[in-house]
């Protein structure tokens, strides 16, 4: 039987960041995966690094974390491609221009520097946007991370550093005997640990159940679309004012399509099937936004659970009456924010001083 300092279930972005500031600090940690490594929602997602599409008081940690994102090669890894860009949020309407300033002027209250622009203006930072906009949010914090990536390097990193993955580890139950944690596998492997972390991304709330903690975590099957290679098009990263959208341009010419058009899909068996319409729905306003993008093909469809709680807002800390167990997930725009949000949940378990009775589980158990 394998003994750990930490066990951490959940191997996203929310657990191996925790696990990675952990292990760097002289702890021996495991993280344990019903599949693999960041192959989750954290691995297919669209890898939107943005301040627009944050939710306000999560703008201080998403700041931070997008610093942590533009300098890589300090904590992670120089692999993974990670592109600073210029943000626009575009409003068409006189109803999404009000919308817009109005979340613009929270976010900003938060510490976001966003600021609203003219058409012209917006037009100057990147001509291929629609010029029928009435005006446009910008920021200069944001950008992208090529998800599929994100397994790969986080796998090295972490066994750079003593962690120990053990993959396709489906948890079936948890159990503190003498104040060791003895996590056991639906096929009788069994491992210990001093300390245990859930984050478990969309089973969280099964994980949990496990530790007699009753949340609801909503399930949304989240499609993406991706096209074919195209000569450089756009400059920016593209949001709307009803969020409903986020483009993207890689590198290699492909441009990113999302925005939260949702598909079907469930927890039970992972189970994931395109909605059609809106798959259409997604691409035509896509289309809107950038007209260039109706010369371009669809090469390539798939799906991600994301998680969220009632509140769409995180779970991380402490789980109530229960020693040396904590929680991380459910976080929305959660790769901008999961690298900080992992680094400051690794210093509460460490003894440090952290303030994380703003994302506090005990508002959310039934």
């Amino acid at each position: 039987m394998d003994n750990f300092d930490v066990a951490i279930i959940g191997g996203g972005i929310n657990g191996s960041s925790t696990a990675l500031n952990l292990a760097k600090n002289g702890l021996k940690v495991c993280v344990i995966d019903k599949g693999s490594i960041c192959r989750g929602a954290s691995g297919v997602n669209a890898g939107t690094l943005t301040m627009h599409m944050t939710r306000a008081k999560l703008i201080p940690y998403a700041k931070k974390g997008w610093e942590l994102w533009m300098n890589t090669e300090k904590w992670l890894s120089t692999e993974i491609d990670v592109k600073q860009k210029k943000g626009l949020c575009l409003a068409f309407t006189e109803e999404e221009e009000k919308l817009l300033n109005e979340r613009s002027k929270i976010r900003k209250e938060y510490g976001a520097d966003i600021k609203i622009i003219s058409k012209t203006e917006a037009l100057k930072i990147d001509p291929s946007i629609n010029s029928k906009i009435k005006c446009a949010a910008y920021c200069e914090m944001d950008g992208h991370v090529s998800a599929n990536q994100t397994g790969y390097v986080f796998s090295k990193a972490l066994r750079a550093n003593n962690v120990a993955i053990i993959e396709n580890f489906e948890v079936s139950e948890v159990s503190n005997k003498n104040d060791i944690y003895e996590i056991i596998s639906n096929k009788g492997k069994k491992i210990n640990a001093s300390k245990i972390v859930v984050a478990a991304g969309v089973h969280l709330g099964k994980i949990l159940k496990l530790l007699n903690i009753n949340i609801n975590i909503k399930c949304f099957p989240q499609q993406l679309i991706v096209t074919e290679r195209m000569p450089e098009l756009m400059k920016t990263v593209v949001t709307v004012a009803n969020g409903k959208l986020s483009l993207k341009q890689f590198e290699s010419g492909t441009v990113l399509i999302g925005g939260g058009w949702p598909g079907i899909g469930n927890i039970e068996n992972d189970y994931t099937e395109t909605k059609p319409e809106n798959l259409i729905g997604n691409m035509r306003l896509a289309c809107h936004a950038i007209p260039d993008l109706k010369n371009s093909r669809v090469s390539r469809v798939w799906l991600g659970l994301e998680a969220e709680t009632d509140d769409a807002m995180p779970v991380i800390g402490e789980l109530p009456n229960l020693k040396n167990a904590y929680v991380i997930g459910s976080i929305h725009s959660g790769y901008t924010s999961g690298p900080y949000l992992g680094l400051l949940l690794s210093e509460k378990i460490l003894g440090k001083e952290t303030d994380l009775s703003l994302f506090d589980i005990k508002r959310l158990i039934n």
